[in-house]
């Protein structure tokens, strides 16, 4: 079945490119409803974006939602990896500006807020998308690709020539909470070299070495290093979800994805469905909702340190 939150969630903290201020509020939804955004600093007549793969935007480096108004918020993955991972299908997120905070640089701070409260189940079954033929999309060594399976299973490569990250590989299924027992708390990551030409471009305004991991010459410059030895991968991964969570419903299918970032993803979602031949859409209920990333999850599950 549906969940929602009990009751609303807050969050205060900076946006991870802009550098500013913002307060978003994870509001308890109807059944059916989705995940919507609302600008609450704009004074105009359309402030809800869809969270939504066909509201998606090219954007540098984050995953971008706008509506037809042109409102925009960005940088969604972390907390929309954190609805699908605690299985939150309906809510309405208020933000008061144009960028969702970065918190830690994980999802683990909304995973936690959202467990604490706790979800209220809703009368109406969860609709999910099966996978039932492979699509693939690819943009020179990247690849994402979905297969049929039956339940949603994640599988990255990530190849860097930092020496401190290398090549990593990671498979999961991401049934029975395992999002929250091994993704969440993964940061995300980057080079000095990427913070020093990012902000040179006016972004990562609001990056620090607590929001992010942070490489430089083979070594983890981050205070209290890794959390995890391939924590890169379990990031990317996260994102994944985030970004695999906008078509609409959990994905009963196999991801792989090979250097691939949150463009190729969304590239991945148009595709599938513009062949109407490759997915349908399935009503879970019953023992089938176990498949679903997120059910029966608790907070037990958290990672030690959270």
């Amino acid at each position: 079945m549906q969940n929602t939150l009990k009751s609303a969630a807050v969050f205060t903290g900076l946006g991870l490119h802009s550098g500013e201020a913002v307060r978003m509020v994870v509001h308890p939804a109807p059944a059916d409803t989705g995940v919507w955004f609302r600008r609450t600093d704009l004074d105009l007549a359309d402030p809800l974006i869809p969270a939504r793969w066909d509201a998606v935007v090219p954007s540098k480096l984050c995953t971008l939602v706008a509506n037809p108004s042109g409102v925009s918020v960005s940088t969604i993955e972390h907390i929309m990896a954190a609805l699908a991972g605690c299985a939150i299908h309906n809510a309405l997120i208020e933000i008061d500006g144009p960028e969702v905070p970065i918190l830690d640089g994980s999802s683990v701070p909304f995973v936690q807020t959202f467990l604490e409260i706790g979800l209220r189940v809703q009368e109406a079954p969860v609709r999910a998308i099966r996978v039932v033929k492979p699509v693939e999309v690819r943009e020179g060594e990247a690849v994402a690709r979905l297969e049929p399976s039956d339940n949603l299973e994640i599988d990255f490569r990530i190849d860097f020539a930092e020496a401190a990250i290398g090549r990593q590989e990671k498979h999961l299924s991401m049934a029975n909470g395992a999002f929250v027992r091994e993704l969440c708390d993964s940061r995300t990551f980057c080079l000095q070299a990427d913070v020093d030409r990012m902000r040179a471009n006016g972004l990562a305004l609001g990056g620090t070495l607590e929001n992010a991991v942070v490489f430089e010459d083979g070594e983890v410059l981050s205070p209290g290093g890794l959390r995890h030895d391939d924590e890169p991968v379990r990031h990317k991964m996260l994102d994944a979800l985030g970004d695999l969570s906008l078509a609409g419903g959990p994905i009963l299918g196999r991801y792989t994805g090979i250097r691939a970032g949150h463009a190729l993803t969304n590239r991945l979602l148009r595709a599938l469905f513009a062949d109407a031949s490759a997915y349908r859409f399935v009503d879970v209920g019953g023992m089938t909702d176990r498949k679903l990333p997120g059910m029966g999850v608790h907070r037990g599950d958290l990672p030690v340190h959270a």
